[in-house]
């Protein structure tokens, strides 16, 4: 490998380093703006005017640098996100999640036991053993080995040359992600909806990335739940909606059971009690006070059905409601599923760190 060596140009390293940062602040903008790229252009534009910019920085030229990569774009409509854009958003947000897992020291890539999906081949090697897989016999490491103990080149290899790759089973997941966009998400000065939409885009770029074979649907609920696709992550946001927990469980189960995947999943991430139901007539029955018991009562059969499909539930509340809490227990308890309390800031860490986890191992 040849390597070239040059004087450290400081000026050029600083202009870099600028340029991430900036970048960082604008990906977390256009989270927080549903994917408004002038609205995110025009915040950096009032930060900078309010001192919490350098004065120096040239914000032009950052725009014409985001130009230059092709990660904006002049639609018809304004300045636009291009697919480009789009994936590198999702990967800034895997690497926030990883970064973080990382200096939590939380990684998790072991494998408890075999799965029932293809081998992922490692780069370590052992001696072969009877009953291997010949399709991961390292063909070269073992002739050499013939060389060794022969001291010929007549390449006759004996069973004792033989060396494999390590290999370690995965798994075959599909997952439906389910995202609360009620309107309590950004009530209260709390910013909720922002991480969650973050995780998904991680998950998203985690499965597509590393799990081709894997399958997601990333599913809003409201007043209704609808799916949507993941390049459209970035620009959803939050409506002046209840909570209709059921319809967005429901949704989820009819999806994951068209799907031949051996292991089926939901996640969700949630701030609010159900609050709304579609009645079998059609006509909408909500009640945002307490605990309804018909809301509840029929979301709960959704966890049970589930349970009967073996598509176990894991839940995360980003708040510490009691009707919350009461409520995902007594969900958690019928659907055989798991249920935890996260921080918006840890978010993404116990969501990814749970879909690993979950993922592998499975028979």
């Amino acid at each position: 490998m040849k390597i070239l060596y040059s004087n450290w140009d400081d000026a050029l390293a600083k202009q870099i380093g600028q340029y991430d940062s900036l970048k960082e602040l604008f990906n977390h903008l256009l989270m927080q703006l549903n994917g408004d790229v002038g609205r995110a252009l025009d915040a950096m534009r009032q930060f900078q005017k309010m001192g919490y910019l350098d004065p120096d920085v040239d914000l032009a030229e950052f725009e014409r640098r985001l130009m230059k990569d092709a990660i904006i774009e002049v639609s018809p409509e304004g300045k636009a996100l291009t697919r480009k854009g789009e994936r590198l958003l999702r990967r800034d947000a895997l690497e926030k999640v990883f970064g973080a897992l990382r200096k939590a020291g939380r990684g998790n890539h072991a494998v408890p036991q075999e799965g029932g999906g293809a081998a992922e081949i490692l780069p370590e090697k052992r001696a072969f053993r009877f009953g291997d897989d010949t399709a991961h016999i390292d063909y070269t490491g073992s002739m050499f080995n013939s060389i060794t103990r022969t001291s010929s080149l007549d390449l006759t290899l004996a069973e004792e040359d033989l060396e494999v790759y390590e290999t370690e089973k995965t798994t075959s997941t599909a997952t439906a992600l389910l995202l609360d966009v009620s309107h309590s998400m950004i009530l209260y000065g709390e910013d909720r909806i922002t991480p969650a939409k973050q995780v998904a885009m991680a998950i998203a770029e985690l499965i597509t990335t590393k799990y081709p074979k894997d399958f997601l649907t990333v599913i809003l609920f409201g007043d209704f739940a609808r799916e949507v696709k993941i390049e459209d992550l970035p620009y959803c946001g939050v409506g002046p909606y209840h909570t209709n927990t059921k319809a967005g469980l429901q949704m989820a189960r009819n999806i994951l059971l068209t799907r031949k995947h051996p292991n089926k999943q939901i996640i969700m991430i949630t701030d609010g009690k159900p609050s709304v139901i579609r009645k079998d007539n059609g006509q909408m029955y909500k009640n945002p006070i307490g605990l309804d018991p018909v809301i509840v009562n029929r979301t709960l059969d959704e966890a049970v059905i589930c349970r009967k499909k073996r598509i176990p539930i894991t839940t995360f509340m980003v708040t510490e409601d009691p009707y919350l809490r009461q409520f995902v227990e007594r969900l958690t308890e019928l659907n055989h599923g798991q249920a935890y309390f996260s921080s918006l800031d840890r978010l993404g860490e116990f969501v990814i760190s749970d879909f690993l986890n979950k993922r592998k191992g499975r028979k």
